[in-house]
């Protein structure tokens, strides 16, 4: 588990890929189950966690090119595709597909992504 800037708690079992940003390291904590791709961003106060004990190790899974705005939450089993953006203060307990923006509580903007 790496614990550093303020509040943050990041096990690198999680991150799997290369490439990640964290522009601002407070309070951003991710679950020892969860599993993160290449090239990625995580802002402040970001979680990534199970949802309850009985979910055990259902954690999410992050693909590749993600932007995970400030004060977003995605929690349980699901998994969030390629290409995604999700809004600041977001919250995601369903999986999102690739190449959309996700803002608010599970609400899917489609947008096109620029090569």
């Amino acid at each position: 588990m790496l614990l550093f800037g303020t509040g943050c708690e990041l096990p690198s079992a999680a991150f799997q890929g290369e490439g990640i940003r964290f522009p601002h390291l407070n309070g951003i904590v991710v679950s020892d189950k969860a599993r993160i791709g290449s090239g990625r961003t995580l802002f402040h106060q970001v979680t990534l966690g199970i949802a309850s004990e009985e979910d055990g190790d259902s954690a999410p899974v992050v693909l590749n090119n993600v932007t995970i705005g400030a004060g977003s939450k995605i929690i349980g089993p699901i998994t969030i595709g390629n290409n995604v953006i999700v809004g600041a203060n977001s919250v995601v307990t369903k999986s999102i597909p690739q190449d959309v923006t996700v803002v608010g509580a599970n609400r899917i903007l489609k947008r096109k992504v620029q090569q």
